[in-house]
């Protein structure tokens, strides 16, 4: 991520344990995620907590926040900001009111949502619309390496949003080849 500027606020560890109520468990969404929380300003959003002992290191975390501080796109989950004290890593982002499309399609019980036909297509083409926006469009090229059901999150109008950029490269434009290596999960 060299030569890339961080675009991103930084909170401090006592504002994201207030607006998450003390990361309260009744709030968890996914493994380290946490919302809906609310900041001073009343903005909603999801804090992902990384532990010391995560699987996802300081490397990792760095290169997510790289990554998506520079890039906008309705099709891409919005990042409002990080805290890094001591051993705390943490990402702020947009809430997205209807979590994971992976939880849409496999938790449907527990999810009460209806996902037809229609609406599956424009999540689909939303989906494509963001990579082919990270791909071709935007002024950093990035191939995201992990793209999968539980990396697409749905907001309240089931519009999919890309998550989780922590193992995104960048493509330089001069390489012909791009390894499609399985990096993810």
């Amino acid at each position: 991520m060299e030569g890339v500027e961080l675009k991103t606020v930084s909170f401090s560890f006592k504002q994201l344990k207030t607006a998450t109520r003390n990361f309260n468990a009744t709030s968890k969404i996914g493994e380290g995620g946490f919302g809906p929380g609310t900041l001073q300003d009343g903005t909603v959003v999801a804090v992902k907590q990384l532990s010391s002992y995560s699987r996802q290191g300081n490397r990792e975390f760095l290169n997510e926040i790289g990554v998506i501080s520079c890039l906008q796109h309705p099709n891409l989950v919005k990042l409002h900001g990080c805290c890094i004290e001591e051993d705390q890593l943490l990402l702020v982002y947009e809430y997205l009111e209807n979590n994971s499309l992976a939880n849409a399609l496999f938790e449907w019980n527990q999810s009460q949502l209806i996902l037809d036909w229609p609406t599956r297509f424009k999540i689909c083409v939303g989906i494509a619309e963001g990579l082919a926006f990270l791909h071709e469009e935007s002024r950093l090229k990035i191939v995201h390496r992990d793209i999968k059901a539980t990396n697409v999150l749905l907001d309240k109008d089931l519009n999919p949003k890309i998550s989780d950029f922590g193992l995104a490269r960048l493509h330089e434009d001069d390489r012909t080849h791009v390894s499609t290596r399985v990096a993810g999960t």
